[in-house]
């Protein structure tokens, strides 16, 4: 009888990470990076490569595979937009996903949509706000243990609400979206004009640490950003929890006590604020939730092809 295996891809700007399941066991795990940037073809073909020396490590192809993309897909499969690697804008994601995968369910979803379902099942919390702060914002909501707005949908893109009128400018053109204040880099940014001269990661960190007012300072531009898009969110839907990740936020312990002050003094009276906890999963919640998305899709059927359930 053959093993069902369950394929998780999480497809980043510079890196793809893979993990295979059968039943809850890891049977197969593997992280590749990019070559320089070229064209999606050449990406796809180094794609391709990859899973074949998977297909061949274990021996028999997945049967179900979910994908977790940073870049913006439109409803008829194809990529309007990924700033890391523009190349891709226009390429028919669908059609080269089941060209990898031959007959295998194949599914896709946002990275950050993805990760929140993860961490919501890690977290046992069925209406969760996640917020993932790294070299952009994400993130994604989780209600009555479904993504929403639903895959089909669209992605939940928090790091392009607007939270500061006229604030800096932001990749997608607009003025004032979370992502160009609360980011990694912008908060880099933040801290070396108000220490004077460059920040790396490693002395914002450190500074952090020493509660060196610069540092200080920085984060809590950061936090009262993140805050007001959260309020945002807790007006609208009422999650209950607000987990806090991403390499950036990872890396800064103490970082979702700051969020929660920030949240506590936007609260109305009669409305306590979100409790806030760091994210569980850390680097992992995206390939996580795309194995978990890979759990929904439907076996095959004859006339049919695979797809979500």
């Amino acid at each position: 009888m053959e093993r069902t295996l369950h394929l998780g891809v999480d497809i980043g700007g510079t890196k793809v990470a893979l993990r295979v399941e059968a039943g809850t066991r890891c049977v197969d795990e593997s992280v590749f990076a990019w070559r320089p940037r070229h064209s999606a073809g050449h990406d796809l073909a180094q794609l391709a490569a990859q899973v074949a020396s998977v297909r061949e490590r274990l021996g028999t192809p997945p049967t179900a595979v979910g994908v977790a993309m940073p870049a913006t897909v439109a409803p008829d499969g194809r990529i309007t937009a990924w700033p890391s690697r523009p190349e891709w804008t226009g390429t028919d994601l669908g059609a080269a996903l089941r060209a990898l995968f031959p007959g295998a369910g194949v599914a896709w979803a946002d990275d950050g949509d993805l990760g929140a379902l993860a961490e919501a099942q890690a977290a046992d919390c069925a209406d969760l706000l996640y917020l993932g702060v790294g070299t952009g914002v994400g993130g994604g909501l989780v209600l009555r243990g479904e993504l929403c707005p639903g895959p089909d949908r669209g992605s939940f893109e928090i790091g392009h609400t607007v939270v500061e009128l006229d604030g800096p400018p932001c990749v997608c053109g607009r003025r004032g979206c979370l992502q160009a204040i609360a980011s990694g880099p912008a908060t880099l940014r933040r801290a070396a004009r108000l220490r004077g001269s460059e920040v790396t990661f490693d002395a914002l960190r450190q500074a952090w640490h020493d509660e060196r007012p610069w540092a200080v300072t920085a984060l809590r531009h950061t936090c009262r950003a993140l805050a007001a898009a959260a309020v945002g969110v807790q007006e609208l839907v009422h999650p209950r929890l607000l987990l806090l990740g991403g390499g950036f936020a990872n890396g800064l312990p103490g970082l979702h006590t700051l969020l929660s002050a920030h949240l506590a003094e936007l609260s109305r009276p009669g409305h306590p604020p979100l409790a806030v906890r760091p994210a569980a999963l850390g680097a992992l919640s995206s390939l996580r939730g795309a194995l978990a998305l890979s759990r929904t899709i439907r076996p095959p059927a004859a006339g049919r092809p695979p797809g979500p359930g």
